[in-house]
């Protein structure tokens, strides 16, 4: 079978998607829309609606295929991640920091041309800190990388917001802050699942440095952070019954899980589960900003 037929074009296609983190890049698009939203008050202009996320989706995948460019060496030596295209030899890391570079200036320009400065510059920093102060400076130096780091992942939050006002206001920082803190009690129940992983190639994540009741603390130390933020935004952003419920209701669930996930790691005869605080956190975010879009249409105060 000769090197350009349909199937490897696939296989190819498929090795470059991956290095995007599709499913990180779906969850950031999960909460730049419901902004766009809630900015505006109204369904948003189509194609400034369209011009966002496709301006938003190329900077999270250039952030992310950088990331595993710098990393794959330790996704080398990691069960979650040997399967990765460069660690497989599926990429080049030529091929995949040019693809990095191309996309970092195409999102840039995009978002310039099409939608406004404020978005560009918000994307371009985002990428930026991702890249350089989250994986090449804290990552593999302190426990506190994720909760630091975690900033690039709030961004979305204001490209949103800026792309319908050319600005950022009180209601986007409060969402921005709910992404803050929801990020460490979203990642460090996954780095107690993968601890072994995390401390075979030095990388201090949380979970693999601290005992699981200590892990198990902090994770609900920051969920309830992420509630309260979330319930900050009711009176700033003038929401209704909607956006109250849900967030009362899904912070409810999410704080259970991990008040669940501490009460377990603190009894010998019980298995904690931490990926059960994982799933959770996806719902929860996911739940929240849907909530947020819907609420922003639906006025039943």
């Amino acid at each position: 079978m000769s090197a350009a037929s349909p199937s490897n074009l696939r296989a190819r296609v498929r090795a470059f998607v991956v290095l995007t983190k599709p499913r990180v890049m779906e969850l950031l698009l999960v909460v730049t829309a419901p902004m766009m939203f809630l900015a505006g008050q109204s369904l948003p202009d189509p194609w400034l609606f369209l011009g966002t996320l496709i301006g938003g989706a190329m900077s999270a995948a250039a952030a992310s295929s950088f990331n595993m460019y710098l990393d794959r060496d330790i996704d080398a030596q990691m069960q979650r991640t040997a399967s990765r295209p460069l660690v497989t030899g599926e990429i080049t890391p030529r091929a995949a920091l040019v693809f990095s570079w191309t996309l970092a200036v195409m999102s840039t320009v995009w978002l310039w041309l099409l939608i406004n400065a404020a978005t560009a510059a918000l994307s371009a920093f985002a990428i930026f800190f991702y890249v350089v102060v989250y994986t090449m400076i804290l990552k593999r130096r302190t426990t506190q990388n994720i909760v630091w780091g975690g900033i690039a992942g709030c961004f979305p939050v204001l490209i949103g917001w800026a792309a319908v006002t050319g600005s950022v206001a009180w209601p986007s920082v409060a969402l921005f802050l709910v992404v803050f803190f929801w990020t460490p009690a979203h990642y460090w129940p996954l780095s107690m699942r993968y601890s072994e992983d995390y401390r075979r190639v030095g990388v201090p994540m949380l979970g693999a440095v601290r005992g699981g009741r200590q892990v198990a603390g902090q994770v609900v130390v920051y969920t309830f952070a992420t509630v309260a933020c979330s319930l900050v935004l009711i009176p700033i952003g003038r929401m209704g019954l909607i956006y109250t419920a849900v967030a009362i209701l899904a912070g409810g669930y999410f704080a259970a899980e991990a008040v669940f996930l501490l009460v377990a790691s603190k009894d010998p005869r019980r298995q904690p589960r931490p990926m059960r605080v994982f799933h959770a956190s996806n719902v929860y975010l996911t739940v929240l900003f849907v909530a947020v879009a819907i609420d922003s249409l639906v006025h039943v105060w």
